[in-house]
């Protein structure tokens, strides 16, 4: 039988790539660590890891188990969470989102849930996608509003993923601009006529996906600022600093002086949408999941 505990011990190996901090965070010895990785290979028959000066890293068997670690991890998670309601009678439910998104969604969401379910006790928690998403994964939260931009989805299909994506809007990005530039009156824009410009970013997963239509555009971006806030980026242009690339969902409030140019298709897009695991036994999941996609169509 696989030992919860060591499943445990692995998935910590497998987030800090490596024995010794693993252990850190596990308030356990290395030794402790490796010995634990040990006996789960013993039992298993495969090797779990790989090891090298530089660290770990795991093997496909490793994967699986990982993967397998996360689902235990969710379920047990999940049982706790239906003994407090057995005593309470109250549904604990915390919702992951990103800034912007959350600021347009859930607020007109979370009445028509707590309408559903008056006695739902709501946690909210603010993250980019790639820190919540594996969050779901573990049941640490219930729903992630998230966003990718092209590519695959943050979920891929089928079991091994653990989770459902459910789409909720499509978030074009535009080209931000002080009103007096000379491109300022333009009705569309191309990226190529803009290869000259300075840029002030407001995220910086935006940055590497403007350097990806920068590049397919034949020119390397100009970077003046990089923050983690666009509210904070157009204030930037607004003051001179440069031109900006913003989601349209992210261009409220206005700031005078500004210029909102959309780019000629195919342009760039942030896809929004909410990740949950599966379930049937969770009414309150599932209102919440529709309420969002009510919302969504109203911004539409």
């Amino acid at each position: 039988m696989i030992d919860v505990q060591r499943l445990r011990i692995l998935r910590a190996v497998a987030e800090h790539g490596s024995f010794n901090q693993a252990a850190a965070a596990l308030h356990l010895t290395p030794s402790a660590v490796s010995q634990h990785v040990a006996v789960l290979e013993r039992s298993l028959g495969a090797q779990v890891v790989a090891r090298s000066t530089r660290g770990v890293t795991l093997t496909q068997a490793g994967r699986i188990m990982v993967s397998a670690a996360e689902a235990v991890a969710a379920e047990l998670e999940h049982a706790r969470q239906q003994v407090d309601q057995l005593s309470s009678g109250r549904v604990q439910l915390t919702v992951a989102t990103f800034t912007s998104g959350g600021r347009l969604l859930l607020p007109g969401a979370l009445p028509r849930l707590l309408a559903a379910n008056p006695r739902t006790v709501l946690h909210v928690r603010e993250g980019e996608p790639e820190d919540t998403l594996p969050l779901v994964r573990q049941g640490a939260v219930d729903v992630a509003l998230a966003y990718h931009f092209d590519g695959p989805l943050p979920v891929g299909p089928g079991p091994s993923s653990g989770l459902e994506w459910t789409p909720l809007l499509e978030d074009p990005l535009y080209v931000v601009l002080p009103e007096s530039h000379r491109l300022a009156g333009s009705d569309l824009l191309d990226l190529a006529e803009l290869a000259a410009e300075p840029w002030v970013l407001g995220c910086l997963r935006t940055e590497a996906y403007l350097r990806r239509y920068a590049e397919r555009a034949g020119f390397a971006p100009e970077l003046r600022g990089t923050t983690t806030d666009y509210f904070f980026a157009r204030s930037l242009v607004a003051a001179g600093m440069g031109i900006s690339l913003i989601p349209s969902i992210a261009l409220a409030p206005e700031i005078p002086g500004l210029r909102t140019v959309p780019i000629r298709p195919p342009g760039p897009i942030r896809h929004i949408g909410v990740a949950a695991i599966s379930r049937s036994d969770r009414p309150h999941v599932t209102t919440l999941i529709q309420a969002l996609r009510e919302q969504a169509v109203r911004q539409q």
